[in-house]
């Protein structure tokens, strides 16, 4: 094959957009922080899922109408850090292809390199060891074959490679991932992308719909049937090494349990080897471990039950949005300013209210609203400027993309990375000011807040020099782990206590779902005690998963 056609690029995307919603829940366990919202999967699943609905609608299938069908929907449906990015290579490839009628390994070099162009600019600090690195040297691989290499699926085999082999080195770019033993999970996800597209260049018959909670019609390539989870047990444990295993046996190991299953990851040391396999028989995956040692940790998950009951879920969240939404009122005169957050809690949110934020967006840490979400509220705030708040570091690139394609409003985003931040923020608001006056203000003021987040660890890892066992009550700092330990209370106020200094004058404590006001209380009374001088606030914050925001000031 020497070229593509507009038919077979559209093919190549749903192949690569179906392997990454089938990776999603195992890129989500990539995340560096053992927490239960791990997100990276499922911002960038529902980012290409978007993209995958305006690719189905399209009736005249032609290069320029599919590489705009890939852009506009990839751009208003990202979310999340990675899927702004992800988005951001899409559009740069599409830019690229729009006018052609063919594409030859020469032409897929150039995008790819178009892309990687785009997305680097659309990130104000890139880091090496992210999905940008394997996105640079996917590309800069494809420009050297480009050269002598005429066939389009030996060209596309040997980029693969090198991608896989980048995200193999991510963990020797950035610490955090060396140390949590991880790859990089944007990158991770670029690179199921890259393999589902090759799944079409080879001819597997596979079944592409993409029904789900973006939305999108079914979309299918060539099997009539609908789509299943080919692989229906993630199975996870640990090896006990009576001693350690060379290399080779341990490249055998991972060659049989790559012949029963895929989404495999084996990590091994000198005493133990964690494991990681999706399998529809765990029986044969355990047999042959234990002729390495003992076995321990044992986790055997049925996906495809679990994956039917998160749809319904899923489902469930966007509806009850979409119902805010509606019942949202507009003020009845167009005003100079207007204000937008990111929240997640009744208490939360009751408190941006009383602050004067106009419309609230249910997003934040378990999940992130998508650029249309964004826009669409930008429609529903009756000003000229409007200020958004995302109170999330993972939500700042998606209203920067939303800021972007706003029309007839001037949409200002503060960079919020924390709800507590977000709350200084519209404290510092001043009515008179300019807009650009009031967010140099809240700038400044947002420097001055440290936030600390109370949760559980989802598994074993070593993170900051901290071990960390599944179940452990976390402390998290701006910075990283602050604290660990068996109990809430005593883990809040471990954390809380780093996160004073001689400069802390208020402290602000705001307690989930899953925590008492009498507990709560109990906890502000004795930070109080330990610090007088400092000013001590309990709030209902209503968040899940996160036992206690606090923020000291």
């Amino acid at each position: 094959m020497k070229t593509v056609d507009a038919p077979m690029a559209a093919k190549l995307f749903l192949g690569g957009a179906k392997n990454l919603e089938a990776k999603k829940e195992w890129i989500n366990e990539l995340n560096v922080f053992p927490v239960p919202d791990g997100d990276t999967g499922t911002n960038m699943t529902m980012t290409i899922m978007a993209a995958v609905h305006e690719v189905s609608s399209l009736t005249d299938m032609n290069m320029y109408a599919l590489a705009k069908a890939i852009s506009s929907g990839s751009l208003r449906g990202a979310r999340g850090n990675s899927g702004v990015i992800l988005s951001q290579l899409f559009r740069g490839f599409t830019r690229a292809i729009q006018n052609q009628e063919e594409l030859d390994v020469v032409d897929i070099a150039n995008a790819m390199q178009k892309a990687v162009e785009t997305a680097y600019k659309a990130v104000m600090k890139p880091k090496e060891g992210t999905i940008l690195t394997v996105a640079r040297g996917a590309a800069d691989k494809a420009s050297e074959l480009a050269e002598t290499e005429e066939d389009v699926v030996e060209f596309a085999r040997l980029v693969i490679e090198e991608a896989e082999a980048i995200l193999e080195r991510t963990p020797e770019m950035l610490p955090v991932l060396k140390e949590a033993g991880v790859v990089d999970s944007g990158g991770q996800g670029l690179v199921e992308v890259l393999k589902g597209m090759y799944d079409v260049l080879l001819g597997k018959e596979v079944d592409y719909s993409a029904a789900g909670a973006s939305g999108a019609k079914p979309v299918k390539i060539s099997a009539e049937t609908e789509a299943d989870i080919k692989f229906g047990y993630c199975t996870e444990f640990l090896i006990m090494l009576p001693e350690p295993v060379s290399v080779q046996r341990e490249q055998e190991f991972k060659a049989y349990l790559e012949s029963i299953g895929d989404s495999i990851v084996v990590v091994a040391d000198d005493e133990i080897i964690k494991v990681h396999v999706h399998t529809n028989d765990p029986g044969l995956a355990i047999q042959r471990a234990l002729t390495y040692g003992p076995l321990s940790n044992m986790k055997i998950d049925n996906m495809r039950l679990e994956h039917e009951e998160r749809l319904i879920k899923d489902a469930s969240k966007i509806a009850a949005q979409q119902k805010a939404q509606k019942e949202a009122a507009q003020p009845a005169e167009r005003k100079d300013m207007g204000f937008i957050a990111v929240s997640v809690g009744a208490g939360m949110g009751e408190i941006f209210r009383e602050l004067g934020v106009d419309y609230l967006i249910e997003g934040g840490q378990t999940m992130n609203p998508s650029t249309e979400d964004i826009l669409e509220v930008v429609e529903q705030v009756n000003a000229d400027n409007i200020f958004i708040l995302p109170n999330n570091k993972n939500i700042i690139l998606t209203a920067n993309q939303a800021s972007s394609l706003a029309k007839d409003k001037n949409v200002i985003v503060v960079p919020t990375k924390t709800v507590p931040q977000g709350i200084t923020a519209m404290v510092s608001f001043e009515p008179d000011a300019a807009p650009e006056e009031n967010l140099q203000s809240m700038e400044a003021q947002i420097k001055n807040v440290k936030t600390g987040e109370v949760t559980y660890a989802i598994r074993d890892t070593k993170i900051d020099d901290m071990e960390i066992h599944e179940g452990n009550i976390m402390g998290i700092g701006d910075e990283g782990i602050l604290a660990v330990g068996s109990d809430v209370a005593g883990t809040a106020r471990e954390m809380l206590e780093k996160l004073m200094d001689d400069s802390s004058e208020i402290v602000g404590i705001y307690y989930g779902e899953d925590v008492s006001g009498e507990d709560a209380q109990a906890l502000g009374d004795a930070i109080a005690a330990a610090y007088p001088s400092v000013e001590v606030e309990v709030h209902a914050g209503g968040q899940p998963i996160y036992y206690y925001i606090v923020s000291v000031e």
